[in-house]
C-alpha cells in the first residue's frame, strides 16, 4: 500500500484504500462515493495506515454526514507479506464498511432565466 488512493468496485459498493495521502483526501473520496449512491463504501487499510482509516471514518460520520451513515461489521485480520529483505512479516489489516442511511443529496432545480433568450447576432 505505497500510498494509493485506489477505488475498486466491490459488487454494488466501492472500496477506498488508505495510504500515505492526507486524511482529508480520503474523507472526500468516501463522502463522494456515499453521495453517489454507490452502496456500502468499505474503507480498507494495513499496518500504520489503520489509525488513519479510523480517523477517516470518524470525520465522515461526525463532521460531514452526521446522522446519515452507519458503520457495518468491521473486519480485522493479519496478512503475511514478504518485506524487502525477503523475510515474512505479519501486517494487521482492517476493513470498515460505511452504509448511507440518510437521503442522498439532490441536484438543485434549474432556475428560470430573468428574460427571454438572447437573439443570435448576425455577423
Amino acid at each position: 500500500m505505497a500510498g494509493g488512493t485506489g477505488r475498486a468496485s466491490a459488487g454494488d459498493g466501492a472500496t477506498v484504500f488508505i495510504g500515505l495521502k492526507p486524511t482529508m483526501t480520503y474523507v472526500f473520496q468516501v463522502v463522494t462515493q456515499l453521495n453517489s449512491g454507490a452502496g456500502p463504501v468499505v474503507v480498507k487499510a494495513r499496518g500504520n495506515a489503520i489509525a488513519k482509516a479510523v480517523d477517516v471514518v470518524e470525520v465522515v460520520r461526525r463532521r460531514f454526514l452526521e446522522g446519515q451513515v452507519e458503520i457495518g461489521q468491521i473486519a480485522i485480520g493479519t496478512e503475511r507479506l514478504t518485506n524487502r529483505d525477503g523475510r515474512d512479516a505479519n501486517v494487521s489489516s482492517i476493513a470498515i464498511p460505511l452504509i448511507r442511511t440518510g437521503p442522498l443529496p439532490t441536484a438543485p432545480a434549474p432556475t428560470p432565466s430573468a428574460g427571454p433568450p438572447a437573439a443570435p447576432r448576425a455577423g
